[in-house]
């Protein structure tokens, strides 16, 4: 970082006591010739430019160019993006200052468009999922989430849509606004908070019925309550609603992968028409079969993982304009052994998901990057994603565009946020080499800005913890 963060708090009042009683006349002028120069030297400062920087490198992926462009300067004044042009055409404005990141490849701030904070990919033999909600003080799982945050900006990725809390309530919301006021390092969240799905439909399961145990989401059965849930979710800061419309999956006697289905078509309904009503989108988590139809049927907006797509609804997709977020990565930890259900499930999982994956490239659906990470632990790359989309047939410029313009869209957000553009918003990372000859690069991130604020630069170490 390049200095500590200021405390907002102390930056917003100043600790004095004045007494009144018994000042004289002369006292009272000169307290109102303080106050007069005060307030000259708040509109002093409120007055002050924004600082101008010029970014220089040897190459740009500017998120939406088809090929990288060479010798580029982005100007940037405050948090924007003002232009980009090559080296030397313009001079450089004389209060800038200059950052020449040499041979370095700048890319857009990278967007991932489904990850857990509050999840930390607990392993079984400590707990597992259960524990977090049995036994963690909400207060030790905040802790936990603001240092995943502050990793996922470490590693490039100045924006995440964060779905859902895993039964930490809307603790995401709470993330989010201390990022936004300064308090803690972090990316610009967009966030789902408890997240929907039906009785039946959620962890934590197996234990005795006689005992009420917390649910990772918020249950619902009926359209009723499922327009209730969206609502209240909403009114506390939802962003997006994240709807879980399959649980559970195994292989069955003929070898093929079955999800069990949660809400039906008329529960989903009301939350997608409540959440359009407000402006807010979809996304819905469901693995293939029944659930996923129903997914696409009530009109979700997303498609979270889509292990398993038929023709027809990738056709379907297409036709509504609904994204798929893959997570591709995620389903290659922890298989079981291949002789046991599990290890069946685990590896047919990872299977159909190759194969749905790259008929939907072929067929043009709508692809936005994303990992689960929170799935898997915060300290592995995040970056491991694009080495999967390539190895599936994504050139490396589609798997970076994934994570960069076509994560802006589906996010709402075309413009602002990932591209390197006039009027964009100054979020920006760098990796050594180019990332087009080698997409591993991206795990090597060496400088990030968010907000047209230096985060990371080169030579200096990862920001702790």
């Amino acid at each position: 970082m390049t200095g500590p963060l200021s405390n907002p708090i102390e930056a917003r009042y100043t600790p004095a006591l004045v007494s009144i009683a018994g000042l004289t006349a002369g006292c009272l002028a000169a307290v109102s010739l303080l106050a007069a120069n005060m307030c000259r030297a708040e509109g002093a400062t409120a007055a002050t430019p924004p600082h101008t920087i010029v970014v220089r490198a040897q190459s740009l992926i500017d998120g939406t160019s088809p090929q990288a462009r060479h010798g580029q300067d982005i100007l940037i004044r405050g948090n924007h993006i003002i232009d980009v042009y090559s080296t030397g055409s313009h001079p450089v404005p004389g209060d800038a200052e200059v950052i020449d990141l040499g041979s370095a490849t700048v890319l857009p701030g990278l967007i991932d468009s489904h990850t857990h904070i509050f999840l930390q990919g607990e392993e079984p033999a400590a707990g597992g999922y259960d524990i977090q909600l049995l036994k963690f003080p909400a207060a030790y799982r905040v802790a936990r989430a603001i240092v995943a945050a502050r990793r996922a900006l470490e590693q490039g990725f100045t924006t995440i849509r964060d779905v859902e809390t895993e039964g930490a309530g809307y603790g995401d919301v709470g993330v989010k606004q201390a990022i936004e006021e300064g308090y803690v390092p972090g990316p610009r969240m967009f966030v789902a908070t408890r997240a929907i799905s039906s009785t039946g439909g959620y962890n934590l399961e197996g234990y005795a019925p006689e005992i009420t145990v917390p649910k990772g989401a918020q249950l619902i059965d009926g359209p009723v309550e499922a327009r209730k849930a969206a609502r209240e979710q909403l009114d506390h800061g939802a962003d997006w609603l994240k709807v879980y419309m399959t649980h559970r999956s195994w292989v069955d006697e003929q070898g093929a992968l079955v999800s069990q289905p949660t809400l039906t078509v008329e529960e989903l309904k009301a939350i997608v028409d409540e959440a359009h009503g407000w402006r807010r989108k979809v996304a819905c988590h469901a693995y293939n079969g029944i659930g996923l139809q129903r997914a696409l049927d009530g009109g979700c907006d997303s498609i979270e993982h889509g292990l398993e797509i038929t023709d027809a609804q990738i056709a379907q997709m297409i036709k509504q304009g609904t994204w798929l977020v893959p997570t591709l990565a995620v389903y290659y930890y922890d298989w079981d052994a291949a002789d046991t259900a599990g290890g069946k499930r685990d590896r047919k999982r990872a299977e159909a998901h190759a194969v749905s994956f790259q008929k939907a490239l072929r067929a043009g659906v709508k692809i936005a990057f994303g990992t689960d990470v929170g799935g898997f632990v915060w300290t592995d790359p995040i970056a491991q994603e694009f080495v999967r989309e390539v190895e599936l047939g994504m050139t490396p410029m589609q798997a970076i565009q994934s994570a960069t313009s076509r994560g802006a869209e589906l996010l709402g957000k075309r413009g602002e946020l990932g591209v390197v553009a006039p009027g964009a918003l100054a979020d920006l990372t760098a990796v050594p080499g180019d990332p087009l000859q080698d997409v591993h690069l991206l795990q090597k991130v060496n400088f990030v800005m968010k907000d047209g604020k230096v985060f990371r630069s080169p030579g200096s170490p990862a920001p702790g913890p």
